[in-house]
């Protein structure tokens, strides 16, 4: 069967975590719904992380950005929920989610939001 949009995302086990490095994904082709008219919106979303414990799957990520196809969201609360549920599942030390909204009635949006873990001591 085809792969589905799914709202699950997935990790495994970070193979370096002793080691502070990042991690950059560039998504351009991110598409949902204007919620007001429901026309598409487009966006190209980069992610860049330092991740502790686990790291993100991709494949999961490729099917959880699919999943916002159908649904209608302003550009503020998408992005915020993307990095929302990312650090739920990896609780990376930081990360960067980035929406770089494409032009729509003359007006580019650019939307950056941030997380970044407490520090604690590493042995």
């Amino acid at each position: 069967m085809p792969s589905q949009p799914s709202k699950k995302l997935e990790s495994f086990k970070n193979p370096a975590p002793d080691r502070d490095y990042e991690i950059a994904f560039d998504c351009p082709e991110f598409t949902c719904l204007c919620p007001l008219t429901g026309q598409p919106d487009f966006a190209r979303f980069t992610i860049r992380y330092t991740p502790d414990e686990k790291c993100v799957e991709l494949k999961s990520l490729k099917l959880y950005l699919w999943s916002f196809r159908d649904e209608g969201a302003f550009h503020e609360a998408v992005t915020n929920r993307i990095l929302d549920d990312l650090v739920k599942v990896v609780r990376p030390r930081k990360m960067v989610v980035e929406g770089d909204w494409f032009i729509r009635g003359g007006i580019a949006t650019k939307v950056t939001a941030s997380y970044e873990q407490a520090r604690r001591h590493r042995p």
